[in-house]
């Protein structure tokens, strides 16, 4: 019980931080990963980057929510599927903006 919460709550905290980056606040990215993007590419990095981290954020909160309602394990690999997704979308956005990962 206790871990299907503490998905929740990690996921809505990670939703929120998507949401302020796709608004163009880049500030809870690490200063080093948004050190080379320009400032005419911070909205579109913002957006690459919350888009990400939204997906991540959702593949943590429905899979919780629902594998309270169901009691299945599938729903692990919603998790895992959308994590991969979403840092798919970050590591491009990354390279495309950032001038690489690092």
């Amino acid at each position: 019980m206790e871990k299907f919460i503490i998905m929740i709550l990690l996921g809505a905290v990670i939703v929120i931080l998507g949401i302020s980056n796709i608004r163009g606040n880049i500030s809870s990215i690490h200063w080093y990963n948004r050190r080379k993007v320009s400032e005419n590419d911070i909205p579109k990095y913002g957006k690459c980057m919350g888009i990400g981290s939204v997906i991540v954020g959702f593949s943590l909160v429905i899979p919780a929510v629902l594998e309270l309602a169901f009691q299945s394990d599938l729903f692990d690999y919603i998790v895992l599927i959308g994590c991969i997704i979403g840092v798919v979308i970050m590591v491009y956005g990354q390279i495309k903006y950032n001038k690489g990962i690092f």
